[in-house]
């Protein structure tokens, strides 16, 4: 292992968050969970509608947030397990929606409002913080326990956009 690494970059607007999702869904694996965490409208939802995208999961499949009904799953390359966390009154509520079981299956995991279910969170999580800088602009903050997958690229994305 070669140690843990963060990545701090911005996005200036909805369809950049968009694109740097899609490039990180294309690069994850099965088992793979990624926590987000930030405000309201910082960007988590945007963010896994990318990452949808570069699972492959068919845009005829709407992502949103699973506020109300907790967990959404979606099928492509590998399955996403879209989950809000939010309205949860602590770690037991995760189990009873059978978190142990889609977090270590063959599909990925996107935990919105990782915050709050920090101690479940599997070691292993790519962590990514979003918050606001302006109106468009978002700081993305990516922590992961190894080296960033397609750290270069998500660099290059954000830097040639105007």
């Amino acid at each position: 292992m070669s140690g843990s690494e963060t990545l701090v970059l911005e996005t200036k607007n909805a369809d950049v968050t968009r694109a740097l999702g899609r490039l990180l869904g294309t690069v994850l694996k099965a088992g793979d969970v990624v926590a987000l965490t930030g405000e309201l409208g910082a960007g988590k939802t945007c963010l896994t509608q990318g990452i949808a995208e570069g699972l492959g999961i068919s845009g005829e499949y709407r992502i949103t947030s699973p506020t109300f009904t907790l967990v959404n799953e979606y099928p492509g390359r590998l399955t996403l397990y879209h989950v809000d966390v939010y309205r949860l009154a602590g770690q037991t509520d995760l189990y009873d929606l059978g978190f142990d079981e889609f977090s270590e299956g063959q599909g990925v995991v996107v935990i919105e409002w990782a915050e709050k279910i920090r101690e479940a969170v599997p070691e292993g999580a790519l962590w990514i913080f979003l918050s606001y800088v302006d109106d468009a602009t978002r700081r993305i903050e990516i922590a992961a326990p190894e080296e960033i997958p397609c750290k270069n690229d998500l660099v290059e994305l954000c830097n040639r956009t105007p």
